[in-house]
């Protein structure tokens, strides 16, 4: 079991930063301008929070208070995107159920008539995509209400953020908290689980220093550390991991990699915490929801304000570090994940093909994957 590394600030703030967002909570963000906003995410806003936001502005007399999206969301609603997230003017009469519906867009089609919308710039768009970053981490949809001012302007909003308890966060630590994260993953423990088609298994659990959501490595054998080890990549899908769903062929990929490694008598699958392609099985949920009206998985998870795929593989190279692999023959079809290990100092060298027959639900789903994502399908 390896050393664990010490909590750096980065790691205690974004996390308790994203619990208390997903609490209905707000939060705030601090440039290192001296700038500062405090935001809310619209997923849990309430009436009550809003008035809160409402008053806050007023009271500080800020000078910038909106609604934020991501520019995914933003070219959905037909407004041209200037940068990755964008400042909506909030009515004097808009609740918080109208802000959260403009937010989700499971609703879109029957209220194709949506706007017009007045642009409330920021005075410091990277605290913007600061809180549209955190929405994401948090899992929840990527838009939020915001108040923020300039450094010659912001003693009042940093006032009131000491005065209530807010947690506050730098903009710089939440770019880069992912990558952060995934290197401060250590082993907490490994056990065998012997499993059908692979019974000499063992199964290794990581944790990141945040006390964040486990990943696993599912080691198949004693693969030797000398050689290139055949591996997989496995984002966790609840639906087509554990109900065996139809709408996509991840069970399939799942359970066919450990046969074949275990007929190969060994391997390494990194099974990663990254659900729905990293936007959360909620968000999962809601993209199914809208293939359900007729979108691809592409355009269902741009329309929810994400990019089409968020998650890293960094998390998959420092467990295959940690274990003692630095090369691998890796069982994929997506080509970013072999760019992903190569820019994490693992060498892919072999991409082995990984595909399975289609079925009436999966068709659209896998051709999506080829023509749109690239998969070598």
């Amino acid at each position: 079991m390896t050393t664990s590394v010490p909590l750096n600030r980065p790691l205690r703030s974004i996390g308790r930063a994203i619990a208390d967002l997903r609490r209905g909570l707000a939060v705030a963000l601090i440039d290192g301008d001296g700038s500062v906003a405090i935001a809310r995410a619209a997923e849990d806003l309430t009436d009550t929070g809003l008035k809160e936001m409402r008053d806050l502005a007023r009271d500080t007399d800020a000078p910038h208070f909106g609604f934020i999206i991501s520019a995914r969301r933003a070219e959905v609603l037909h407004i041209p995107p200037k940068s990755n997230a964008i400042s909506l003017r909030i009515g004097q009469n808009d609740t918080a159920s109208d802000l959260s519906a403009l937010a989700d867009p499971t609703d879109d089609l029957t209220h194709p008539l949506r706007g017009p919308f007045a642009r409330n710039e920021a005075p410091n768009p990277l605290l913007t995509e600061a809180a549209i970053k955190l929405c994401k981490l948090a899992r929840l949809l990527p838009s939020a209400v915001v108040i923020s001012a300039a450094s010659g302007a912001a003693e009042a909003l940093l006032l009131w953020m000491r005065n209530n308890d807010v947690l506050s966060t730098q903009v710089s630590e939440i770019k880069g908290f992912p990558e952060t994260e995934a290197n401060a993953l250590t082993e907490v423990t490994s056990a065998k689980v012997p499993l059908e088609g692979a019974e000499d298994t063992r199964i290794v659990a990581f944790r990141p220093a945040d006390g964040g959501i486990e990943h696993l490595a599912i080691i198949v054998g004693d693969p030797p550390r000398n050689q290139p080890v055949l591996t997989r990549l496995h984002s966790e899908c609840f639906t087509g991991d554990l109900l065996g769903s139809l709408k996509c062929d991840c069970g399939d990929q799942l359970r066919g990699a450990l046969r074949l490694m275990g007929e190969a008598g060994g391997g390494v699958l990194c099974y990663l915490a990254q659900e729905g392609r990293g936007i959360g099985l909620i968000n999962k949920l809601r993209a199914y929801d809208l293939q359900d009206q007729g979108f691809d998985t592409v355009d269902a998870n741009e329309r929810l304000g994400f990019e089409s795929d968020e998650r890293i593989f960094q998390p998959a190279a420092r467990m295959l570090h940690l274990l003692g692999f630095s090369q691998v023959r890796l069982m994929t079809n997506n080509p970013d994940k072999v760019a992903g290990l190569a820019e994490a100092d693992i060498e892919v060298v072999e991409r082995v093909a990984h595909h399975f027959p289609p079925n009436a639900h999966n068709e659209r789903y896998l051709a999506t994957k080829r023509r749109r994502s690239g998969h070598l399908l």
